[in-house]
């Protein structure tokens, strides 16, 4: 048990010291900590900087690139015309990485192009997901049937791209 001396010692000591006001000036600061109008211009600027290409401006950039129709990568990709129109019309539609991934298996991109198509969308292509891996095999061996890629991922139990 404390004693009676060091008890009342120990209360005078944090009475001194809690009472101090070291943190007052923290707690009353007359400026905030930055200028409201200075901290929106630079996040403004370095989002400008910073901003990637969405997913759908990456995309119509590699159907143009490859040259081929927005009706034969749909229906390469098995999405019907109303939402592949949904991703032409509407900038601000974000595509599930299922359908990222098998439009990336129409274009026949490889394993780059495909990597940037899905990041643009905010997605990625993990080592550690079994469906994933499966996936970059098809994409490193350059095999971009959606129906075998389906009938893999149905053999490993695994959710297909059914988009």
């Amino acid at each position: 048990m404390l004693q009676k001396e060091i008890l009342v010692e120990l209360q005078e000591y944090i009475a001194l010291h809690l009472n101090r006001g070291e943190t007052d000036y923290c707690l009353e600061a007359p400026h905030p900590i930055y200028e409201e109008e200075i901290f929106s211009s630079e996040l403004e600027d370095f989002i400008k900087m910073n901003r990637k290409p969405t997913l759908q401006q990456v995309l119509f950039h590699y159907i143009d690139q490859k040259g081929v129709t927005d009706s034969a990568i749909y229906k390469k990709a098995g999405l019907d015309r109303r939402h592949f129109s949904k991703i032409r019309s509407n900038p601000d539609y974000h595509p599930k990485k299922h359908t990222a991934i098998a439009l990336a298996f129409a274009l026949e991109l490889d394993i780059d192009d495909t990597e940037d198509l899905l990041s643009a969308g905010g997605y990625s292509l993990s080592d550690s997901d079994t469906s994933d891996l499966i996936v970059r095999f098809f994409l490193n061996n350059e095999i971009f049937d959606l129906q075998v890629l389906n009938e893999t991922l149905d053999h490993f139990q695994l959710k297909t791209l059914n988009v």
